[in-house]
């Protein structure tokens, strides 16, 4: 059964593998994932960890990134997918879902669904997406707050707490620097500084904030694509890639749905289609079969 039902590595060790990467010098690569097969994926390519993005799963549920979703359908859909890889799963806590005791009761359900770290943002709640206007950041303190109590909750000493800021794009680099440092007095492990636009800007931050440092390469926004090779050569820990999956995904199905739309048959597609002997593949099903004879083969009395 190990590994088969539920990932064969524990949420502990996870979490502990997920804090010595970002100790390591080798820069965590984070994909999103939209659902645990991608999840699966994210894995057996090689990747360090799974993301699981706010953004992604409102878009996945067909609604805009302005913190309509709640605690219960983050930690549902996280433990999801945290169940089925043996790589550490950072998610989005968005703003903690409130107060501060919001927050803390936020860390407490994510341990609970597995999660290895979650990130907590300075934005004033509902939140809006960092690479969009209209956003507002509440008090220094206020923040300092949320993290102090996200801290404290937790009971594994290895998750790990992000702090995330979206000042650098609404009172400037100094401003971020600032809030950033007053959070890793907070209590934070890694900081997480959202909608930085260039390579420049990415290594000022780095130069002045001596933590570890995620940073956001997502599609479309305001931030400059940068190979994770080279944030690793400027001192980066960390890198989410959010919502890369879904949108590959997205893309490819509409494509091919405005195809068969005008075709009558899907006849043509089946070459750009993963073939259901690779989808039996990740999901293990062969696993399960060998599983369910052994269990069919169970005598009481050979076991006495």
């Amino acid at each position: 059964m190990t590994g088969l039902l539920a990932a064969a590595t524990s949420a502990s060790d996870k979490r502990a593998a997920f804090r010595a990467g970002l100790g390591s010098g080798r820069i965590q690569r984070f994909p999103g994932a939209f659902n645990p097969l991608v999840a699966r994926l994210i894995q057996e390519i090689g990747f360090e960890g799974v993301y699981v993005s706010g953004a992604m799963m409102s878009a996945e549920l067909a609604l805009p990134d302005i913190g309509l979703t709640t605690l219960t359908e983050i930690a549902q859909r996280g433990g999801q997918i945290a169940r089925v890889t043996d790589l550490p799963v950072l998610i989005d806590a968005d703003t903690g879902f409130g107060e501060p005791m919001n927050a803390a009761r936020t860390v407490t359900l994510l341990e609970d669904a597995g999660i290895a770290g979650c990130h907590v943002e300075d934005q004033v709640n509902p939140k809006r997406c960092g690479h969009l206007a209209g956003k507002a950041v509440v008090p220094v303190d206020e923040m300092v707050r949320r993290v102090r109590a996200a801290v404290t909750a937790r009971r594994d000493p290895n998750f790990v707490v992000c702090a995330r800021t979206d000042a650098a794009d609404i009172e400037g680099i100094d401003a971020a620097v600032a809030r950033a440092l007053a959070y890793v007095d907070a209590g934070a492990d890694l900081i997480f500084v959202e909608a930085l636009r260039t390579r420049a800007e990415f290594e000022r931050f780095r130069a002045a904030v001596p933590v570890p440092l995620l940073a956001n390469m997502t599609e479309f926004g305001k931030s400059e694509l940068i190979p994770a090779a080279t944030l690793e050569a400027m001192g980066y820990n960390a890198v989410i890639y959010p919502l890369t999956t879904l949108r590959l995904a997205l893309g490819a199905a509409e494509r091919g749905l405005r195809e068969m739309f005008a075709q009558g048959t899907q006849s043509e597609l089946i070459d750009r289609m993963s073939s259901r002997g690779r989808l039996e593949e990740l999901v293990q099903y062969d696993r399960y079969g060998e599983f369910d004879s052994a269990v069919l083969d169970f005598s009481l009395g050979r076991s006495r």
